[in-house]
């Protein structure tokens, strides 16, 4: 199987994300090391998604998108070629029941913690500020970008109660907008 991958980075700091497995990604100081932790994620990200693996993975890289962030601090700044065009209905029922099954098992593991603010981590500050270290400041920081990606949207989504309610609200006030996919 072909993983095709767009590279984002500042200067070697480099994230790498699976185009054809939407949410797999992996990070590195270099390229090459990034790359070399793909064939790891594309099969996690295949069992989690109940899906057949290959024997192989071959990983390419199909966009380069240098960027002015501190990747390994930043969620993104990069847009797919791929995502400029239209999503068909199957497509768009696809990647939302990834999205909700992502946060459905998100919320699984974070119930599963004992000690949500226990962390062995270092403070560190960045651009948004203070980075997530407990499981609970892992899961409140999650959660609580749910109403800004749905504003990207133009959707009013919200972060009230759980990660899984607040992005299935999200998905309803989208499918009312008139939009097509």
């Amino acid at each position: 199987m072909k993983i095709n991958c767009v590279w984002e980075h500042n200067g070697n700091d480099t994230l790498l994300y699976a185009v054809n497995l939407p949410g797999a990604y992996t990070r590195g100081e270099r390229l090459e090391i990034a790359m070399g932790k793909m064939s790891a994620e594309a099969f996690s990200y295949l069992r989690w998604k109940n899906a057949p693996c290959p024997d192989e993975i071959f990983v390419e890289v199909v966009q380069e998108a240098p960027c002015s962030l501190q990747v390994r601090d930043a969620d993104s700044d990069v847009l797919f070629e791929g995502e400029k065009a239209p999503l068909s209905m199957d497509e768009y029922l696809e990647l939302k029941d990834l999205v909700l099954k992502s946060a459905s098992d998100f919320f699984a593991l974070y119930r599963s913690i004992p000690d949500k603010d226990r962390s062995n981590r270092p403070r560190r500050k960045t651009f948004y500020g203070q980075v997530p270290r407990s499981a609970k400041e892992m899961y409140t920081h999650t959660k609580n970008v749910n109403a800004y990606y749905f504003g990207e949207l133009d959707v009013a989504g919200d972060n009230e109660g759980d990660i899984y309610d607040c992005r299935y609200r999200g998905f309803k006030l989208l499918e009312q907008k008139k939009i097509s996919f």
